[in-house]
């Protein structure tokens, strides 16, 4: 099969997932190319089966950085029918599901190109909210011709705020035999605690909806009971003020920020202790990589994560916003290596028993073959049209 993948080339979410996704693709034999702007940092090694493909902008003064979807639409379309692909997987409602749809039109009556939408998350649960969005989303939903989405909480969220039910649940997976416990890059835990300290670790693109400012709250009420360290791994628009923020607090000199890394595995196999206090998460896919390298989780009882973290057997779930119980959880379970252990193997378990790769990735291929064989290249109505 010929796949093409729309996604952002950032480390986010869905990045991460669309990455993993058509590598586990081309290990069985498929044909993946990747269509985005930047090349996603955790596409390592292309090859034959693995290729990338540039979105260049436009060279014209009205466009802007916004027009980018245009931009897209014309190289997934060109790539459609250059490479024979078989389908486009886009990750995300805006700007890759519609600016595939799009390509798929301007094939129309030259070559078949059935377009499927994963949404990840903020696609449905900002996007939703916002007059100037909604009907974009509701279209990329809508006229997609197959349709999923990483939780059944998600799925919810979609059938509620697009009344768009039905949605494929297809969770997100974790490659368990990358992703799991060992020897970490030589010197990095000493590097980090250079005196043996615990290390709490924090994933994520750093958007206040990650609340990034609330891990080092945490953290200084921990820091109080147990010698540890906050190691915060990624970037973003939250980064400066939760610096600023660990200065205030006086927690500066053990919070130590990293940036993005490519090798976030080698981070986690030194970790304690992964913290994610979120406003929100569609699925978790930070706990879930944690879990796989036997680190404990501690995180809000919000969206999706229940689907993946069992609190008090993998872990603890708590309400968003109780910083108070999240350090207490958290000390409790940097104190009791027992304890720890315990919630790591669980955790490992899960991510191999319901969500490794070997059990995920054949869920896309069958739907990827479903979709294909119930295409019509005939105009959608304005009711949803996709494969359920």
């Amino acid at each position: 099969m010929k796949i093409g993948i729309a996604c952002f080339g950032t480390s986010g979410g869905s990045g991460s997932v669309a990455v993993g996704l058509g590598q586990a693709l081309a290990s069985l034999g498929h044909s993946v190319d990747f269509i985005a702007p930047h090349r996603p940092p955790r596409l390592a090694c292309l090859s034959e089966r693995v290729q990338f493909q540039e979105v260049r902008g436009f060279d014209y003064p009205l466009f802007d950085p916004a027009d980018h979807a245009f931009a897209l639409a014309a190289k997934l379309a060109d790539v459609g029918q250059r490479k024979r692909l078989d389908l486009v997987h886009a990750h995300y409602a805006l700007p890759h599901a519609v600016s595939a749809c799009l390509a798929r039109e301007l094939l129309r009556g030259r070559f078949s190109l059935p377009v499927i939408t994963t949404l990840h998350g903020t696609d449905v649960t900002i996007l939703g909210r916002d007059p100037s969005t909604y009907a974009l989303a509701k279209y990329a939903m809508t006229q997609s011709d197959g349709l999923t989405t990483v939780s059944n909480f998600l799925a919810g969220e979609i059938a509620d705020r697009f009344q768009v039910p039905g949605v494929r649940v297809i969770p997100n997976f974790v490659d368990t035999d990358n992703f799991q416990p060992g020897a970490s890059v030589a010197g990095l835990r000493e590097r980090l605690a250079p005196s043996g300290e615990k290390l709490i670790m924090h994933i994520s693109n750093f958007r206040p909806i990650k609340q990034a400012g609330h891990c080092v709250q945490i953290f200084s009420r921990i820091r109080r009971k147990i010698r540890c360290r906050l190691v915060m791994v990624g970037d973003g628009p939250e980064v400066h003020r939760t610096q600023e923020l660990a200065r205030e607090l006086g927690v500066e000199r053990d919070v130590v920020f990293v940036g993005e890394q490519a090798g976030v595995v080698d981070y986690l196999r030194v970790a304690s202790l992964l913290l994610l206090p979120s406003k929100t998460e569609s699925f978790g896919l930070a706990a879930l990589e944690a879990m796989s390298c036997e680190v404990p989780v501690v995180a809000s009882l919000v969206g999706g994560l229940p689907e993946v973290v069992d609190d008090g057997i993998s872990g603890r779930l708590l309400p968003c916003g109780d910083l108070d119980g999240m350090a207490v959880a958290a000390a409790e379970i940097l104190a009791n290596e027992k304890m720890g252990a315990s919630f790591g193997r669980a955790g490992r378990a899960t991510a191999i028993n319901r969500f490794s790769a070997d059990r995920v990735v054949p869920l896309y291929l069958e739907y990827y073959r479903q979709v294909i064989d119930q295409f019509k290249p005939a105009m959608g109505a304005p009711e949803a049209r996709f494969v359920r």
